[in-house]
């Protein structure tokens, strides 16, 4: 539901009633992931989408007549081998579909609205709402945020599953991930009772730049493309400017190392090191793979990677460490060009971030689309 924040959040400033269907639930091979939403007003209006095109006819007409009940009800569409063209998931997966309405006295509405308004200012915080349990309790929602501080719209009288849920939903929050907790009807960790939806908005994940070259610009480009808060550095003044990176939200004029251990990362930060210098790089890396983000790669050859190696161990990195190290950086494409050497990049970045191997589809039996692993535990430097 988070994907369309922005225009939930004038819906509800215009004071319309609405309801939203959410992806809350996936199995198989599915064009969107959980969370995604498609959302109908009084009036017919629809924004967003759950299934990129193949059930959105008929999810439309449940949020019309979830409008016309006011009932939250979960729907399962799955692939028809009878009739490819009839509702259903052509591409042979399953979706699960939470329909509630959000009328002018819906519960849930304050919580929306609040959610909303913490996004536009640039919050971030998670949204939890239950999706399977007992009818009176589908659809409740819970605001969380950085903080550990909530709000509830079901929920103030069972105030155990109330901090049960905003615990595991802070944890989500933290990690940048949207997924689902399993919780009993009192708040223990125990399977069966309800399932919780938790979707987090955080800033934009950074991608940082090490090197102010040709590639660089390319790569800029690219990560804004893919939704990063992008930043280039370099301890060169000449080359580090607005001038030649237009696209960078940030540039910064430091020595790469001491520029990392200042700044602010997380498990979902991407550091390219394209430098392609000793004097940057080693102590550049000596830091960076002792760090729990979620991708390092450095650029050159392969005597340069053999030589880095050396020195790194020399430096006293162990080998799991030097195992997070993706060098030469990027994917096999053949690539020549900046631009095509930050596709390359981009690729693989793509594939760290959800567990693909980076091989063509064509001929291979691996899913389509895949739940990633978690990060990968780090040593403390």
């Amino acid at each position: 539901m988070l994907d369309i924040s922005r225009e939930l959040g004038r819906w509800l400033e215009e004071g319309r009633e609405f309801a939203v269907a959410t992806v809350v639930g996936v199995s198989g091979s599915a064009p969107r992931g959980l969370g995604a939403a498609l959302a109908v007003d009084s009036d017919g209006t629809a924004v967003g989408s759950v299934s990129g095109g193949c059930v959105e006819a008929a999810v439309y007409d449940l949020c019309r007549q979830a409008l016309q009940d006011g009932r939250s009800r979960i729907e399962r569409f799955g692939y028809s081998d009878e009739d490819a063209f009839a509702i259903g998931l052509t591409c042979g997966g399953t979706i699960d579909i939470l329909v509630t309405p959000v009328t002018t006295d819906a519960p849930t509405r304050a919580v929306l609205g609040s959610a909303v308004s913490a996004i536009s200012r640039g919050e971030p915080v998670a949204l939890a709402r239950i999706v399977r349990g007992p009818a009176d309790l589908l659809g409740a929602s819970l605001l969380v945020h950085a903080d550990g501080t909530h709000e509830s719209s079901h929920t103030d009288d069972r105030p155990e599953l109330a901090r049960a849920a905003a615990t595991q939903a802070q944890g989500l929050l933290r990690a940048g991930r949207t997924g689902t907790v399993e919780l009993s009807e009192d708040g223990s960790l125990c399977p069966g009772g309800l399932t919780l939806l938790v979707e987090t908005h955080a800033p934009p994940p950074r991608m940082i730049v090490f090197g102010a070259i040709d590639f660089a610009a390319a790569l800029v480009r690219a990560g804004k493309f893919l939704g990063y808060h992008v930043t280039v550095c370099d301890a060169r003044p000449v080359f580090a400017t607005r001038a030649r990176f237009p696209e960078a939200d940030e540039i910064v004029v430091d020595w790469p190392h001491r520029y990392l251990r200042n700044t602010q990362t997380d498990t979902r930060t991407a550091l390219c090191v394209l430098t392609h210098d000793a004097k940057f790089d080693i102590p550049l890396l000596q830091q960076a793979l002792r760090m729990p983000v979620a991708y390092i790669g450095a650029m050159g050859s392969r005597r340069t990677h053999t030589d880095r190696e050396r020195r790194l161990r020399e430096a006293g990195l162990t080998e799991r460490e030097l195992a997070r190290l993706r060098s030469p950086i990027g994917l096999d494409l053949g690539a020549r060009t900046p631009e095509e050497t930050a596709l390359s990049i981009a690729a693989e970045i793509i594939a760290a971030r959800h567990g693909g191997t980076g091989v063509p589809l064509t001929g291979t039996q691996t899913p389509i689309h895949r739940t990633p692993a978690p990060p990968a535990a780090v040593d403390a430097a």
